[in-house]
């Protein structure tokens, strides 16, 4: 579950910087008024602490993978 919510907050993050990127449009500032406003500042923080948090993803084995070390 937290995986997945982690994801999410990582889907929303890539589809806002991609638009600060191409259009020069911060869609979460935008919606939740300004850069330094506290929802947004919450947002960014949760898309960081996602990244973070999947960062996890990338050593734990998945189910029904063989080990490499096997």
């Amino acid at each position: 579950m937290l995986d997945r919510l982690a994801l999410i907050l990582l889907i929303i993050g890539g589809l806002n910087w991609g638009a600060v990127g191409v259009f020069q449009f911060d869609i979460v500032a935008w919606i939740c008024g300004g850069q330094t406003g506290i929802i947004s500042r919450i947002i960014y923080t949760l898309v960081a602490l996602s990244a973070i948090w999947c960062i996890s993803l990338l050593f734990r084995e998945r189910e029904g993978t063989p080990s490499l070390s096997a």
